[in-house]
């Protein structure tokens, strides 16, 4: 799909909440819908930044770090791709303070997202430096380079372009799974919807509003990718051709 296609589909979202925020059915739920979508946001974009470090640096340990290292990154990654990000989010919330450390809801979202996350990218990331052609790993050893600066130079900003579009749709995947934090108290959209829902049964106006606003809230996050990969596209085009 088109990122002219995506930007059509966005503005249409974004018209038909305007004109749904105009009624009088739909209008009342909107300033609260806004405030959990505030939330929701700073969560997924501290998680996704959270994500791409811990992404970054997992899948560099578990390729070119010593042994220990290693080890601890593939146990990071098995531990967090092979359970529930829910049952994550529980036990840092509920099951950490039996230790005696406590920490805020906000936190434990960030956290809990973020490293759930970080540990698919990591594979992401292995894969896309594996990827690069096998003449550009000799070519960087033939110029004397040491590993850090082959990666940095010539390996990473090859493999960055293929990296993008499998980090969009986990920066989605991020997005949507927000909606999991509502379960920690915590007054994300998803719960202020349940929790508007409880008090008025507006089943209807409510979570059609919610749909759009994740509808629009994924449409950025698509068409933000699709740009950056069309200008890394361009960036790496340009440096082949000098």
């Amino acid at each position: 799909m088109g990122i002219r296609t995506l930007v059509a589909m966005l503005v249409t979202a974004l018209v038909v909440i305007g004109a749904l925020a105009t009624q009088e059915s739909y209008k009342v739920f909107m300033p609260g819908l806004l405030q959990g979508a505030v939330l929701t946001i700073e969560i997924a974009i501290l998680g996704s930044l959270l994500a791409i470090v811990m992404g970054v640096l997992a899948a560099l340990a578990r390729m070119y770090g010593p042994a220990p290292l290693r080890w601890l990154a593939t146990v990071y990654v098995e531990i967090f791709r092979g359970t529930s990000a829910l049952v994550q989010l529980f036990w840092l919330f509920f099951v950490l303070p039996q230790f005696g450390v406590t920490l805020d809801a906000f936190l434990v979202a960030v956290l809990a997202l973020g490293l759930n996350v970080g540990a698919y990218g990591s594979e992401v990331v292995r894969g896309a430096i594996q990827s690069v052609a096998r003449g550009q790993w000799e070519a960087s050893t033939a110029l004397n380079m040491s590993r850090p600066q082959m990666l940095r130079r010539i390996i990473l900003p090859q493999a960055f372009v293929a990296m993008i579009p499998p980090w969009g749709n986990l920066f989605i995947e991020l997005l949507k799974s927000t909606a999991l934090v509502s379960l920690i108290t915590l007054s994300d959209l998803a719960f202020k919807a349940q929790q508007m829902n409880q008090n008025t049964f507006k089943t209807i106006p409510i979570f059609t509003l919610v749909l759009l606003m994740y509808l629009a809230m994924s449409l950025v996050v698509t068409i933000g990718m699709r740009l950056l990969e069309r200008r890394a596209s361009l960036g790496l085009a340009r440096g082949k051709a000098a």
